[in-house]
C-alpha cells in the first residue's frame, strides 16, 4: 500500500481537532468540509477496522452491492442516499456495508457488540464502560440496537466530519442522560472510562487523579455562568475558542 500523502494527513482529522495538535487560529487552507482519508487512515479507528477486517480484498461490483442492499434484511435505504448523507465514497460504503452484513447479519449492531469489539483493540484496560457511553451515542433512538444508516452517518461525522460536527456529537456523548446538559460527574464519567479503557499503557503515563483534574478544569472554563451545568452553546464557544481544551481532548482521536 502506498504511504498515505502529506496533504491527506494535514486533513485528517481526530474527534476535536487534528492528531498534529496544531492550534485551529494557525492552520492555513484545511479544509475541514470534505478531506478524503485514505484506507490506511481510515483503518486507524477501531470501528472501521472491525468492520473491514472481515471483508474480502477483492471488492464487488456496485450491481452485487445494490442487490445486497434490496435483499438484506433491515436493509439500508440505499448507496445514492447514503452517500448524500455522508461524507464517504460509494466504493467506501460498499466496502462498509459487506463487512457490516458479514459481522451483523442482522443488520443490527447491539451494545455487547460494541464491548467485544473494544475488548479486542484495548486489552491491557477494561473498556466495557466506555463501549456502553459510546454505543449510547450512536443509537440516536435509544431503541437497544443500531442500523447501518446510523453507524456509517456517524463515523462520517466522527472521521470526516467539520470541527463544528464534531463538537456537537462529543456533546451529545458527554451528555450520557441526553436532557441537553453535561454535568461534572457526566462529564468524569465519560473521561474516567476512556483512562480505564486505554489502561496503562497511555503516554505519558497517567496519574489516577488525572481524570478529575482535566474534568475540573474544562469545567471551570465551559461552565460559563457557574450554574453547575454546560450547555451546547456554552460548550461550542468555549472548545473552538481554547486551544488547550481542543488539544486536551486529543484523546479521542485513538478511542473511535
Amino acid at each position: 500500500m502506498q504511504p498515505a500523502k502529506e496533504e491527506t494527513k494535514a486533513s485528517d482529522g481526530s474527534l476535536l481537532g487534528d492528531p498534529g495538535h496544531t492550534p485551529l487560529s494557525k492552520k492555513e487552507g484545511v479544509k475541514w468540509q470534505r478531506p478524503r482519508l485514505s484506507r490506511q487512515a481510515l483503518m486507524r479507528c477501531c470501528l472501521i477496522k472491525w468492520i473491514l477486517s472481515s471483508t474480502a480484498p477483492q471488492g464487488s461490483d456496485s450491481s452485487d452491492s445494490e442487490l445486497e442492499l434490496s435483499t438484506v434484511r433491515h436493509q439500508p435505504e440505499g448507496l445514492d442516499q447514503l452517500q448524500a448523507q455522508t461524507k464517504f465514497t460509494k466504493k467506501e460504503l460498499q466496502s462498509l456495508y459487506r463487512g457490516f452484513k458479514n459481522e451483523c447479519p442482522t443488520g443490527l449492531v447491539d451494545e455487547d457488540t460494541f464491548k467485544l469489539i473494544y475488548s479486542q483493540f484495548f486489552p491491557q484496560g477494561d473498556a466495557t464502560t466506555y463501549a456502553h457511553f459510546l454505543f449510547n451515542a450512536f443509537d440516536a433512538d435509544g431503541n437497544g440496537a443500531i442500523h447501518f444508516e446510523d453507524f456509517v452517518v456517524g463515523l462520517s461525522i466522527l472521521l470526516r466530519g467539520t470541527v463544528h460536527e464534531k463538537l456537537k456529537w462529543a456533546f451529545n456523548l458527554y451528555d450520557i442522560n441526553k436532557d441537553g446538559y453535561i454535568t461534572k460527574e457526566e462529564m468524569l464519567a465519560i473521561m474516567k472510562s476512556i483512562y480505564d479503557m486505554m489502561g496503562r499503557h497511555t503516554y505519558p503515563i497517567l496519574r489516577e487523579d488525572a481524570p478529575a483534574e482535566h474534568v475540573e478544569r474544562f469545567f471551570q472554563k465551559m461552565d460559563r455562568n457557574k450554574d453547575g451545568v454546560v450547555t451546547i452553546e456554552e460548550f461550542l464557544e468555549t472548545c473552538q475558542k481554547d486551544e488547550n481544551i481542543m488539544s486536551s481532548m486529543q484523546l479521542f482521536e485513538n478511542v473511535i
